[in-house]
This record gives C-alpha cells, structure tokens and sequence, in this order.
C-alpha cells in the first residue's frame, strides 16, 4: 500500500479523502486540516468538514494553527509518507515537510493552471464570467501553484452555479482525476508538464471589502459577484445605509439613463436597481441584518415598500 498524508479543509476535500481512505491501494497516515473555528452568530466552535469525515474514518488529525512553526511539523515529517496529498489545503507547506514525501507531494487544484494560481480559483472564475474551469493534478513547490501538472479535466461553468455548485462538481471530477493519476505517479510512468509562465493568472483570497458591490459593476458583473460569493462569505450592499445580503440576481435586458444606485422598478415582485453602463440589475433573494433570507416578493411586501422609482438607494455605489 501506497502511505499518504492527506491535508485539506473545506468541503472540497472531503471526497477526495474519502476515496483515498476507501481505497485498499492507499493508506492514510494523517489528515492535516485548518483549526476549528467559531461559525454563526452564537460562535459555535465547528470542526472542518475534513475532519469530520476523517473523525468519521478513524483517522488520526492534526490540526495545526500555522504548520510551520507548529509541534506537529516535525511529527508528519518523522511519518515518511510516500506521497503527500493536498487539496485545499489553506497554508503554505514547508520546504521540510514538501521533502518528506518519499514519491511526491499533489496537490488537487481547483483550476485550469497556470490560470488561477492562489487561494480562490473558483469564486475568481465566476466572478470573471468564464463558461469553463477545471481540476489540475500537480506536484507541489515552494512557490504557489507553480509546480510541473501531471493532468487536467475541463468542467463546464453554467449561468446558474453558483461557488458552492462549481465546488462540488469540481471535488468530484478532481477525486476522480487524482485516482486516476496516482498509480502513474507512483509507477513514474506519467510525463510532467512545466506550466507556462507567461500565461499565469492569479487568483487570491476574497479581501473582505470584495463582498461589498458595487453599482458601477453591470448588472451582468454583479450577478457573476453574487453567484461567486454563494454560499460564503455572501455579496452585500447598503441599501438606504442598512447592509444587505444578496442571495440571487439576474441582469435585466433593458437600459436605463438612471445613475447607478438608483430604482428602476419597485412593485411586489420586483425590485430593479440601475447598474453601470445603463444596464438594469433585478435582486430576487436578499437578507436584511439579523434575519432570514427571503424571496424579494416578501421583502417589496415588507420593508421594501418604502422604495419607489427614481429614489437613489445605494448612496455609496462608487
């Protein structure tokens, strides 16, 4: 059997390790995952979605605050494992613990490298508009995502997916792809393939003032921020100075000479926003602080009743 840490935190991970771990060519030596952490408003310290599924198998987890400076470096190095296996893992690795791998250390990326090297190849991916992503199986470097790629899938991006739809068909074309991979790893009959410099685009982590939107976007542009941003950490604006979670959207296909921020429409059903370059933005799920997401039919019944066309809502658009 082939001896593997596995290291990855979010639910992407999850069934690339479970394939691992239910394979009877493989043995799991460690799960490595990122700290529980506080979730919801009552701060629940929750466990990773890996290691609940690495609880759930039975196998030993590590979870170090900063792996580099962390007691449990030197334990997974003392392991030898023959390859180490790393799909969304959320550090850095040591140049240490890189050559502890007796075979290699993969990583499962959630890209069509060399675009999108960074923490947020998806969310980046949608945001951006693209119709295609893909899984990249490659060998780990020091320098992030820059590593030689053994193999690639393409899966398709619909106008619907929202980040949360793209991860999992991409957690299951990325298992598929790495047990498909691995053997030719291990028996050196795989040919590697140096990643092109000059075609490297970078995808890094969603910077906290990124979830606000912006009503100079195009109504098109903050759909795709949306859907990018679902289910986490959510695209928000403030709407008359109170902050709003924004579910679901679509661009309308009409224009407006309305400055951006302002209502084109606002009845029961609808609540349209003017966009940039004239285009019309349609909320149709939201959540106000402290509630519930709801339908934009029970919010325009609601609170929503105060809005009228040609009031300028979002004040700080630009």
């Amino acid at each position: 059997m082939t001896s593997i840490i596995f290291m990855g935190t979010p639910d992407f991970s999850v069934p690339i390790l479970e394939a691992l771990a239910n394979s009877s060519d493989y043995e799991i030596l460690a799960v490595v995952t990122q700290p529980d952490k506080p979730i919801g408003r009552k701060k629940i310290l929750t466990p990773s979605p890996v290691k609940a599924a690495a609880q759930n198998l039975n196998l030993p987890v590590y979870q170090p605050e900063k792996l580099t400076k962390s007691d449990e470096l030197q334990t997974l190095i003392d392991l030898a494992p023959d390859l180490i296996v790393t799909a969304a893992y959320g550090q850095f690795l040591p140049k240490k613990l890189l050559a502890a791998a007796k075979i290699m250390p993969v990583n499962v990326h959630g890209s069509l490298l060399p675009q999108y090297r960074g923490g947020a190849p998806i969310q980046r991916a949608i945001m951006n508009g693209d119709t295609e992503t893909g899984v990249t199986i490659m060998e780990m470097v020091a320098k992030m995502d820059a590593g030689d790629m053994f193999s690639q899938v393409k899966v398709p991006i619909l106008p619907t997916d929202t980040s949360a739809d793209v991860f999992a068909k991409l957690s299951l074309a990325g298992r598929d792809l790495l047990l498909e991979t691995l053997p030719k790893i291990i028996n050196g009959t795989i040919i590697k393939v140096s990643q092109d410099e000059e075609k490297v685009t970078i995808a890094p982590n969603i910077a906290p003032e990124e979830e606000q939107l912006d009503l100079y976007l195009t109504a098109q542009q903050l759909t795709n921020k949306v859907r990018a941003l679902d289910p986490d950490p959510v695209a928000y604006l403030k709407l008359n100075g109170e902050r709003i979670k924004i579910w679901s959207s679509y661009a309308v296909d009409l224009s407006t000479s309305l400055d951006p921020g302002s209502v084109v429409k606002a009845d029961k059903k609808h609540l349209w926003l003017a966009a940039g370059s004239g285009s019309v933005w349609a909320v149709t799920e939201l959540q106000p602080a402290g509630k519930k997401k709801m339908p934009i039919s029970a919010f325009m019944n609601g609170a929503g009743q105060t809005l009228s066309a040609g009031q300028t809502v979002v004040q700080d658009a630009e």
